[in-house]
């Protein structure tokens, strides 16, 4: 899943200045890679990879600069999802209905949709090729095709989601078996996992813990709950300030945390979860569970894996503070299939799309730690892993005024406001606040 909280985050700040640098009008010291032209309806002037929260914002702004008429979205599927919710509907406080919209819904007016899978993309020649054999060629491409969830990558799964007991909280057709489980729990192991891959909103994972512990203590539960997140990371979280107070509340609420380890077998008939010790390769352990949340293994997207735009571990190759690719001046790419050195989740996109070319993006991520039913940490920080804060009192606190924010008032900006281009994101804000205070 993805702005303030997690609708987009993993910021992505000059690419909206770069494009019209680069020339709409010319070229000038950085040419683009020519090809051969192509009849109107399978050319485009801006082509965008994806329609997700980053492709449609981009979309959305790159139609005020160059017209609905030259810009296009390949997107195949027919929902559009804002997944951060997905964290609260598997703790049973949101219904999953509320978090999908028909895509065409949310495609810009006067866009093309282009409904089918992207099969390859071709950057010499200023082309991509989908599903169907279609060339489709470009004159700026923007690659906004996210992260990809590899559950076949756990022995056992995805299969494994067919018995009770097991949930994820990643995808829309499991999030809501994190809630059965969540509610079916008697008594016994409460396991939650974080893969030794990159994730997109690394936070998620352990938000979930906190909302099933609290659902145990409301009914009444809590004492018969053995809490375990058994991580393959070996810190509870990548910024001190925030890892401090996370810390805290795993102490004040009896959670068991095993760093280092990673689940590599589900064994749902017997309801028994495998890890392997990361510090001690081939060493493993079997866990018995009552309720098991999992997070799946992910990687770039299999077009990605090969492609010409990729560095050597799959990642679209682009500049971290313009997005603008290392190679090709004319492709620009966003969000999760990017190698930025950011978290990936959802607040960056808002950013991203801002398009003050003065202001460079610093690896701006936001994660809101969901830690009760009415309590959220909204962590905000730099590439340097450095607390980087919008509001003027301590984040890492637990408040329900960024509960409310993260449940209710994130959602409304992101299909009413961000999804249309007028979203700046929450590091917008804070320049603003900063520049109004000096």
């Amino acid at each position: 899943m993805a702005l303030l909280v997690t609708v987009v985050s993993s910021s992505r700040a000059r690419l909206f200045a770069c494009i019209p640098r680069l020339g709409f009008q010319q070229a000038g010291p950085l040419q683009l890679h020519t090809g051969a032209s192509c009849t109107a309806k399978n050319y485009y002037e801006v082509l965008v990879l994806g329609g997700g929260s980053g492709g449609i914002t981009m979309a959305s702004r790159m139609k005020s600069k160059v017209g609905a008429e030259n810009v296009a979205i390949v997107e195949p599927s027919e929902r559009h999802f804002y997944q951060p919710i997905w964290t609260l509907v598997g703790a049973g406080a949101k219904q999953l209905s509320s978090s999908g919209r028909p895509t065409a819904s949310v495609i810009p007016s006067g866009i093309e949709w282009i409904q089918a899978r992207v099969t390859e993309l071709s950057p010499d020649k200023n082309c991509i090729y989908i599903d169907n054999g279609k060339q489709i060629s470009y004159k700026y491409l923007i690659i906004a095709l996210g992260i990809q969830l590899d559950y076949h990558k756990i022995k056992g799964l995805p299969e494994g989601f067919d018995y009770p007991k097991i949930g994820s909280n990643y995808s829309v057709k499991t999030v809501e078996k994190t809630w059965k489980a969540l509610q079916d729990f008697k008594e016994g192991n409460a396991i939650f996992t974080f893969p030794n891959t990159p994730v997109k909103c690394a936070g998620a994972p352990q938000k979930i813990m906190y909302l099933s512990e609290a659902y145990f203590r409301k009914t009444g539960k809590r004492s018969k709950a053995n809490i375990i997140f058994n991580t393959s990371l070996g810190a509870i979280f990548g910024v001190k300030k925030y890892a401090d107070a996370l810390q805290e509340i795993i102490q004040e609420r009896n959670l068991t945390v095993n760093y280092k380890q990673n689940l590599i077998e589900v064994r749902a008939d017997k309801q028994e979860a495998v890890f392997e010790n990361l510090d001690k390769p081939g060493e493993t352990q079997v866990i018995s569970y009552e309720m098991l949340h999992v997070t799946p293994p992910m990687s770039s997207p299999d077009v990605l894996k090969m492609s010409p735009v990729s560095d050597a571990a799959g990642w679209v190759d682009v500049d971290k503070e313009t997005l603008q690719h290392k190679k090709y001046p004319n492709v620009f790419g966003i969000g999760d299939c990017t190698n930025l050195p950011t978290s990936k989740t959802a607040a960056a996109v808002g950013l991203l799309s801002c398009s003050f070319s003065q202001f460079q993006y610093d690896g701006y991520t936001s994660c809101p730690l969901v830690t009760s039913y009415n309590r959220v940490i909204l962590a905000e920080f730099d590439y340097k892993g450095q607390p980087l804060e919008t509001f003027p009192f301590n984040q890492g606190k637990e408040r329900l005024s960024m509960y409310f924010m993260k449940a209710d008032l994130m959602p409304f900006l992101y299909w009413n406001v961000m999804l249309r281009g007028y979203w700046g994101g929450p590091a917008f804000l804070r320049k603003l606040f900063h520049l109004g205070m000096s």
